[in-house]
């Protein structure tokens, strides 16, 4: 969606704008509301079936999606709509895991911070910063493995190992399995 487009294009590229070759990028417009707890689903139906579309084709050997739902709408602090949120996003992820298993596709589902999770602070205000809780991390279509705890450093080079690629000496992350 265009409100967490920079995140899967311009830093997951390390800073670069330009397409790089075979890369394609898909932009949805995020909803034009006030405040996304009054669209909670956002855009992620569009983007869930926009990828669908895609893993379907069976052409590309990765993807990088980011579903702005629960960041978005949990800085709303607004609870219920938060748990709209990410029931949509579930509800996305599994038809997208579901047909890129059809077509042999692994996948690793994470977050990178907290925020849906605290929306509510103990004075009863809403808590619209990101959480310091640990966040989940889930490895899908390998078996066998075990996971280890991590950081965001460790996501990339756990990336690459699913991908069968060596791990650059630059990165000084290790992979969470």
């Amino acid at each position: 969606e265009t409100e967490k487009y920079p995140h899967v294009t311009y830093f997951f590229s390390g800073g670069r704008e330009n397409i790089f070759d075979n890369e394609k990028r898909i932009l949805i417009p995020s909803p034009k509301v006030a405040t996304y707890d009054l669209q909670p689903e956002m855009s992620a139906i569009e983007l869930k079936n926009a990828v669908v579309s895609e893993i379907i084709k069976n052409e590309a050997g990765f993807f990088c999606i980011n579903f702005a739902n629960p960041d978005m709408v949990g800085h709303t602090g607004v609870y219920k709509a938060i748990i709209k949120a990410v029931e949509t996003v579930d509800n996305c992820l599994k038809e997208i895991v579901e047909t890129g298993k059809t077509k042999g596709y692994k996948f690793i589902i994470i977050a990178d911070h907290g925020n849906a999770d605290f929306a509510i602070n103990d004075d009863g205000s809403p808590n619209t910063a990101h959480s310091m809780n640990p966040v989940p991390c889930f490895i899908v279509g390998l078996n066998d493995i075990k996971m280890k705890n991590g950081i965001l450093a460790d996501v990339a080079p756990t990336i690459l190992k699913m991908m069968d690629i060596e791990q650059p000496a630059e990165m000084t992350g290790k992979p969470l399995y």
